[in-house]
C-alpha cells in the first residue's frame, strides 16, 4: 500500500509494528528509535481531546532517499516517527511517513492524530445510526447498507458553534450532544404511561448538566495545559 501511495504522489502517516524493517542500514524500527538520543524526543500535541490537548513525546527523523524509486530530484521525503506518553516510555507507537519536502514534524504529528477523529466518527455512527447492525453475509447484500448510516449520520449531528469546544471556549454550557437530545426526547415525548414531573423540570436538568459539563471541560483543559500530564 505504501508503494502505491508513493507512486501516486500521495502522502501518508501509517502506524506500523515495532518489528517493521527499515531499509539498510537501519534494521528494525524499534532498534532505530532506541538508539535515538534523549533530545530527539519533542513534546507535541496531536489534537484536542475531551480533556485537553493530546500531548505526547514524539521522535522523528528523515530517512535517506531511495534513488531507484525517488529519482535524482525527489519531491517527497520518507520519515520514521515514534510516540510515547509523557508519564513513561514503556509503550511506544511507531509510524512511517511520506510527505512533501519542507513538511514539519508538527504537521506529521497532526496527521497522525487525525485517526482519533475517524475512529470516533465510526463509533458514533455505530451507536447512533446502526452502522454495524446488519445480518447479511454476502457483499451484494452488505454493500448498500453502510451507505444509509454514513449519509444520515452527519445530518443528525447537532451543529457545533464556531470556535466552540476548544481550549479557549468560555461558553457557560456545552452544545447539545446526541445523548442529551435523546434523553430529552425520551423524557418529553408522549408515552402510554406519562413520566412524572413537568416539562420545565426536564429542561432545567438538561441546562444544569450542560453547564456543569462546560465547567468540567474548562477545568480539564486548564489542568492539562498547566501540568503537562497526558492521557
Amino acid at each position: 500500500m505504501r508503494r502505491t501511495l508513493e507512486e501516486a504522489g500521495v502522502g501518508y502517516v501509517l502506524a506500523v509494528p515495532k518489528s517493521q524493517q527499515l531499509h539498510a542500514p537501519f534494521g528494525r524500527i524499534d532498534q532505530a528509535i532506541a538508539d535515538a538520543p534523549d533530545e530527539a524526543w519533542e513534546r507535541h500535541s496531536c489534537g484536542d481531546g475531551a480533556k485537553g490537548p493530546r500531548l505526547y513525546y514524539w521522535a522523528a527523523a528523515r530517512l535517506p532517499a531511495i534513488s531507484v524509486f525517488d529519482g535524482d530530484q525527489p519531491t517527497h521525503q520518507r520519515w520514521v516517527l515514534a510516540r510515547r506518553r509523557l508519564a513513561g516510555a514503556d509503550e511506544i507507537a511507531y509510524y512511517l511517513a511520506y510527505a512533501p519536502g519542507g513538511t514539519s514534524v508538527a504537521d506529521l504529528v497532526r496527521v497522525a492524530g487525525s485517526r482519533w477523529a475517524i475512529e470516533e466518527a465510526f463509533q458514533a455512527a455505530k451507536n447512533e445510526c446502526g452502522l454495524d447492525q446488519y445480518e447479511v453475509r454476502r457483499y451484494p447484500g452488505w454493500s448498500p447498507w453502510p451507505c444509509l448510516p454514513t449519509r444520515s449520520w452527519p445530518s443528525s449531528l447537532p451543529r457545533q458553534p464556531k470556535g466552540g469546544g476548544g481550549r479557549n471556549d468560555t461558553t457557560s454550557t456545552i452544545r447539545f450532544t446526541v445523548a442529551e437530545i435523546r434523553r430529552l426526547l425520551d423524557t418529553l415525548l408522549p408515552r402510554p404511561t406519562p413520566r412524572l414531573g413537568p416539562v420545565t423540570h426536564a429542561l432545567n436538568w438538561s441546562l444544569w448538566r450542560r453547564q456543569h459539563q462546560a465547567i468540567t471541560r474548562r477545568c480539564h483543559y486548564r489542568r492539562r495545559t498547566s501540568s503537562g500530564n497526558d492521557f
